[in-house]
């Protein structure tokens, strides 16, 4: 290992989010916020008026690095979440992907195995070298002690997108294919996987430190299919990752997985855990936080109302999970209406500055 790789290397243990997702437990935990970047700054809304739509936002390495620094340069959060979209894998295996003003994205469905022809999993690392540009640049640009991440979508909730054709849905098509012909809808599922492992490895070696893996439809599982369709392609990936990169932490995101939660970290072997804003903090300590580093789960429509009683819950947050190992974020990513003040005000009260 020559010496750049090493200092590097030595930089990158020091991270306090780093330490956090090694099972490390800080004074003051680490925070930074789901969809950090967004609608709610001023300074985002000047920006997107560069990209001809949020797909070329996504692909466009400039503008997605500026994107991605604002909240930084604003808050001084502990870590970066690159500036994407997890609907770029359909998108690169060749789906038609849009995402249309007011209503959000849209896609072509596939519904059936006969659907799966239109997919190519050739070109997908090709299609995406973009990200992986936005990925470099932001290693040079990020401030020395910012930790970055790089993230996708879970197959599942990837799947839900492809076969619905939107989002905002019970998953009811997904979830009847999924029963009806379960060994077709596999080939679906294999296709994410192996996409998405190579996605994440090729973040990883453009710079990310940290991956984080969104399964925000997982709450619409059954028991038995959350464990086929959530966790078993969660473990698969993660396994993937691990046979290249065996250091890099990894944190699952099964929203809505409730008490399957544990389960879900001993079966995917995920570093951390990051919890919807229903999950009950004692039980979460309790039950949860010897098994892996917690993160959350501050509810995003009290980040919009702040006030006395968003101050006093993220207080009980930080004060229930914070003697383990924890990273304070939301429960869901930032709305557009979130006032930014209030995000500032979050962040003083988990560093203890009122």
């Amino acid at each position: 290992m020559n010496e750049t790789v090493k200092a590097r290397t030595m930089e990158t243990n020091e991270k306090t989010l780093i330490r956090t997702l090694k099972g490390e437990t800080l004074s003051v935990p680490p925070i930074w916020l789901m969809r950090q970047a967004g609608r709610y700054l001023p300074e985002y809304r000047e920006t997107r008026k560069q990209a001809g739509n949020f797909l070329e936002l996504c692909y466009t390495p400039e503008l997605a690095i500026e994107v991605t620094l604002q909240p930084i340069r604003r808050y001084d959060l502990d870590a970066s979440i690159m500036f994407c979209d997890i609907l770029v894998i359909p998108d690169a295996l060749g789906q038609d992907v849009a995402f249309r003003e007011g209503e959000g994205p849209v896609l072509e469905p596939i519904q059936n195995v006969q659907g799966l022809s239109v997919l190519n999993p050739d070109g997908v690392l090709d299609h995406l070298a973009p990200v992986f540009e936005t990925i470099k640049g932001l290693r040079r640009e990020l401030p020395a002690d910012k930790t970055l991440i790089g993230f996708a979508g879970s197959p599942w909730t990837v799947a839900i997108y492809m076969v619905e054709g939107r989002g905002g849905t019970d998953g009811g098509k997904a979830r009847s294919w999924a029963y009806k012909e379960p060994d077709t809808f596999s080939q679906l599922m294999d296709v994410l996987v192996a996409a998405t492992t190579e996605y994440l490895i090729m973040q990883v070696d453009s710079g990310a430190e940290v991956l984080q893996l969104f399964d925000s439809w997982s709450g619409v599982l059954s028991e038995d299919q959350f464990r086929k369709w959530s966790i078993d392609p969660t473990r698969r990936i993660v396994d993937g990752v691990r046979a290249v990169h065996p250091d890099v932490p990894i944190i699952g995101f099964p929203r809505g997985g409730g008490l399957m939660a544990a389960e879900f970290i001993r079966e995917t072997g995920v570093n951390g855990i990051s919890m919807d804003a229903n999950v009950p903090l004692e039980w979460a300590r309790d039950t949860l936080q010897p098994l892996a580093t917690l993160q959350g789960n501050l509810d995003n429509q009290l980040l919009v109302a702040g006030g006395a009683e968003m101050d006093m819950t993220v207080r009980r947050i930080v004060d229930t999970l914070g003697k383990g190992p924890f990273i304070f974020n939301l429960g869901h990513g930032i709305v557009p209406n979130t006032p930014p003040e209030h995000v500032a005000r979050v962040v003083e009260l988990v560093r203890g500055q009122s």
